[in-house]
């Protein structure tokens, strides 16, 4: 690896990207570095690892006594948040504001 003598960057090629020193021979970067190989991507399917917490909510459809619930901010943020429902029996979803 060779460095430029004006701006101490890493010469490539010939030429500083910094500067536009152009040094004499061109230089080579060699490196013993291997990039590791790719992982397998795996999908999961959301409906059968659901990770939201279950309260005690009627569903408004089915009558199911539990249902999963989140939160999420969808109007301004001075207003409160929106609290979203999904019925674990019948998938059943629903928001109330607060």
């Amino acid at each position: 690896m060779e460095f430029c003598p004006k701006c101490g960057s890493v010469i490539m090629g010939r030429n500083c990207a910094r500067c536009n020193y152009q040094s004499d021979e061109e230089v080579k970067l060699e490196t013993s570095q291997t990039m590791p190989k790719k992982k397998e991507v795996v999908c999961i399917d959301e409906d059968e690892h659901e990770v939201n917490p279950i309260v005690d909510e009627p569903c408004k459809k089915c009558k199911n006594p539990q249902c999963y619930f989140w939160t999420k901010q969808t109007r301004a943020g001075d207003e409160a948040e929106t609290k979203f429902y999904k019925c674990t029996k019948c998938k059943h979803i629903w928001r109330e504001y607060r």
